[in-house]
C-alpha cells in the first residue's frame, strides 16, 4: 500500500515531515479557522500553504489518488456564483481527502423562498459541515459568514475582492517553473480593477519578494493600484521585456457597469498575447492564464497551447493547492473537537 507524503502526514500520524525535523513544519506557521484572502496572511503562512501543496502534489501520480487525512469530516461547496475550476478542484481535493462533499447549488435552494445567506449556512452548519467552501458575488461575503458560524470558511471569491486559492495555486505553479518568486517580474495583464484574481495575486506576489507591473487600458487599471507597491503601465509592449511572468486576466463583462473600452476588437490589438508581443519577452516567459480563457481576446490559440503556457499546470497545482488549505484547517477543526469533548 502506498503511504501518505512524509511532508504533509495524516492529522495525529507520527511520521516526521522530513529528515530533518520530527514535525509538520506547516503547524507551527499556520494556525488560523478560516482561509479568507491573502492581504491578511504572512509571508511564511502563504509559504506554508505552499509547501504542504508540495507534500500533496505527488498523490495525483500514484495508482491510489486517496490519503485518509480528512476521514470522517463535511466539505459543503456553497457557491453562489457559476463554476467550472474552483468547484470541481474543491470537490475533488475534499475527496483525495477522503473527506464526504456536498454541492450547494443558490438557484435550487430556499434562498428563492427569501431565506437569508446566513440562515441558510447555519442550517447547512447544523447538517455537520466541518467546511464551507464559499463563492459569492458579494465582496465580503465569505468573511460576515465567518462571523456566524463555527464551520471553517475558505473563499473561493467572492466579488472583486479575492480568490485566495487561485493566487496560491499561481504562486505554487510560478514557484515550481522559476525555483523562486523573490526577485522575479510579474506583468498582470488585462482588467485589474474588476479582478478579484488580481487582488490575490498582488498580495501574494509582493508579501513573497516580487515585482509586480499591472498593464491595461487605464479604464481597468487605476492608477491608484501604486498605492499597493504595484508598478502600473498602458503599453504592454514597453514592459513585456522585463517580465519573467506574464499573467493574463479575463476580462470581467459580468462586473463591469458599462463600455470601459471601446470595443473588444481593440482591447486584443493592444494587449492580447500573440506570437509577436511572446517573441518581444524574454526566451524563457512563463504564461499563466486563470480562465476561463477566451481565445482571441486576450491571448491567441498558438500562444496558449505554446510553449511559454503553464494553463494545464496551474490547474493540476491547484488541486494540490486547495488539498494544503484543507489539510491545514483541519488541524482547526481537530481542536474544536478537542475542546468539545
Amino acid at each position: 500500500m502506498t503511504t501518505a507524503s512524509p511532508v504533509a502526514p495524516v492529522p495525529g500520524s507520527k511520521a516526521p515531515a522530513s529528515a530533518d525535523s520530527d514535525a509538520d513544519p506547516s503547524s507551527t506557521a499556520w494556525t488560523r479557522k478560516h482561509l479568507l484572502g491573502l492581504e491578511e496572511l504572512s509571508r511564511e503562512e502563504i509559504l506554508a500553504i505552499l509547501d504542504t501543496a508540495e507534500s500533496f502534489a505527488e498523490i495525483s501520480n500514484r495508482s491510489r489518488k486517496k490519503v485518509p487525512a480528512l476521514q470522517g469530516r463535511i466539505v459543503f461547496n456553497l457557491f453562489f456564483e457559476n463554476s467550472t475550476r474552483t468547484r470541481t478542484s474543491f470537490s475533488l481535493a475534499a475527496k483525495r481527502l477522503s473527506a464526504d462533499t456536498q454541492d450547494f447549488t443558490a438557484s435550487v435552494s430556499s434562498l428563492s423562498k427569501g431565506e437569508t445567506f446566513i440562515d441558510t449556512a447555519k442550517n447547512i452548519e447544523a447538517m455537520g459541515a466541518d467546511v464551507m467552501v464559499v463563492r459569492h458575488p458579494t465582496p465580503g461575503a465569505p468573511h460576515l459568514l465567518s462571523q456566524h458560524v463555527s464551520s471553517s470558511i475558505i473563499n473561493a471569491g467572492d466579488g472583486a475582492h479575492e480568490h485566495p486559492t487561485q493566487g496560491l495555486l499561481d504562486l505554487m505553479t510560478i514557484r515550481k517553473a522559476k525555483g523562486r518568486i523573490e526577485g522575479l517580474t510579474v506583468g498582470l495583464v488585462g482588467d485589474i480593477a474588476h479582478s478579484r484574481v488580481a487582488r490575490s495575486n498582488i498580495w501574494g506576489l509582493l508579501k513573497l519578494g516580487a515585482k509586480v507591473i499591472l498593464c491595461g487600458p487605464p479604464t481597468l487599471v487605476p492608477r491608484a493600484m501604486e498605492r499597493l507597491g504595484c508598478e502600473v503601465a498602458y503599453r504592454l509592449e514597453d514592459v513585456l521585456p522585463r517580465c519573467d511572468v506574464v499573467n493574463v486576466l479575463r476580462i470581467q463583462f459580468e462586473r463591469q457597469q458599462g463600455g470601459m473600452f471601446p470595443s473588444v476588437g481593440e482591447y486584443s490589438q493592444f494587449y492580447m498575447m500573440n506570437q509577436e508581443r511572446v517573441r518581444m519577452a524574454k526566451p524563457d516567459l512563463l504564461l499563466l492564464a486563470p480562465g476561463p480563457i477566451n481565445r482571441g481576446v486576450e491571448l491567441t490559440p498558438e500562444v496558449a497551447d505554446g510553449p511559454h503556457s503553464a494553463i494545464l499546470d496551474q490547474v493540476k497545482n491547484g488541486l494540490a493547492v486547495r488539498m494544503a488549505v484543507l489539510y491545514l484547517l483541519s488541524g482547526k477543526m481537530d481542536a474544536r473537537v478537542s475542546s468539545a469533548e
